[in-house]
């Protein structure tokens, strides 16, 4: 029997294409066979190739419950712009996992990569590999049993890694970004499945303190990774230029790999550090702007150095070295602490075809109102 038994609001038969509006997310009878499903969903053009939680109609109510009105747009998905809705979105948090009081903060996510300066449309068709990374702000990631400590961005955390699936397929799949038909990724990345982790609360002030929105505010931030790097501190590091400078050569390496290096200065870079090191700079009296500082000028210099020899030697016309910089300014460089013990840091530069990162409050849904 047909997996599919019905479709929320009217539908697209399995196999007849991409849905990209919320009435064809098809629901499944309770006692589908999962693989079954799967099978279908994807031949419709639903989810990532994983196995995915049936979105049973008692599933997609759950999700929905007290939501006073499931059906609020808003704005439009690239690239096929389909309708970004509470519902569609809840559909696809079904399938990826979630449990409802996750919706909110997948929501923010999807609504925060739909400004214009993230450019969803361009990291969704483009041939090169970026994906949509979600760090996670304020006390609520802790109540929703994320994790900020070892591990945040492997394997091992429920909430990390279904909120970042949720997001990671509710753009894709109400945008319509199909591999190989409008996703045009030569390769791809494995974070385009799901890149999610949240901030820790020490010892410097969030992201999104940092941005405006205030001291333990529920915030999301959404980037445009074009690859994450491993980083180590210098051997036997123990000021902080020994800790960071290897950071700011991995930050020149990955705008020298970007084929032409003037592209690094339109964008960002994110250093993920673990609170070991973090303690240890901040010991020494160093806050987010000076690590900022440190990283943006150690790395324009080295990448302004190695640019012109680079040149040199592949025989094609010098660089303007001089204008060269591994971000639009120090401002543009992100130390955000997370992970847990050791010293291993994680970066992460925005894609270089062009992406800013958003940060948005995590808004609830407004509830459906109670007579008396």
């Amino acid at each position: 029997m047909d997996p599919v038994v019905r479709r929320d609001g009217g539908g697209v038969a399995p196999g007849a294409g991409r849905a990209v509006t919320s009435p064809d997310l098809p629901l499944v009878a309770d006692d589908a066979d999962p693989a079954a499903v799967l099978a279908d969903l994807l031949a419709g053009g639903h989810g990532d190739g994983l196995p995915v939680v049936p979105p049973t109609a008692a599933r997609v109510e759950a999700m929905l419950a007290g939501v006073a009105a499931p059906d609020e747009e808003f704005g439009l998905v690239p690239p096929l712009f389909g309708a970004l809705s509470v519902r569609a979105v809840a559909w696809y948090a079904v399938l990826a996992g979630c449990r409802v009081d996750e919706l909110p903060v997948v929501i923010a996510a999807c609504r925060a990569a739909l400004a214009d300066s993230f450019n969803l449309l361009g990291i969704s068709t483009t041939t090169g590999a970026p994906a949509v990374a979600v760090l996670v702000h304020g006390p609520g990631a802790r109540r929703l049993g994320m994790t900020s400590g070892a591990g945040g961005l492997g394997t091992g955390n429920r909430a990390n890694a279904c909120i970042g699936r949720a997001v990671s397929m509710a753009l894709a799949g109400i945008g319509g970004a199909t591999a190989g038909l409008t996703d045009m990724a030569t390769i791809g990345q494995p974070a385009k499945y799901t890149c999610c982790t949240a901030e820790s609360s020490r010892p410097l002030p969030s992201l999104a303190q940092r941005r405006g929105l205030g001291v333990d505010v529920d915030a999301v931030t959404v980037i445009g990774v074009g690859a994450t790097v491993e980083v180590l501190p210098g051997e036997g590091y123990r000021e902080p230029p020994s800790v960071l400078g290897p950071a700011a050569a991995a930050m020149a390496g990955m705008v020298l790999a970007m084929g032409d290096p003037a592209r690094g200065a339109l964008g960002e870079q994110f250093l993920l550090l673990p609170p070991e090191p973090a303690e240890l700079l901040a010991m020494h009296g160093w806050g987010y702007e000076r690590i900022a500082e440190f990283l943006f000028e150690q790395g324009t210099a080295l990448l302004q150095g190695a640019a012109a020899s680079l040149a040199f030697r592949a025989g094609v016309p010098a660089y303007a070295a001089s204008g060269l910089a591994v971000a639009g300014s120090p401002a543009d460089v992100h130390v955000v602490v997370t992970g847990g013990a050791g010293v291993k840091m994680l970066l992460l530069p925005t894609w270089m075809g062009g992406s800013r990162s958003v940060t948005a409050p995590v808004l609830p849904l407004e509830p459906v109102s109670r007579a008396g």
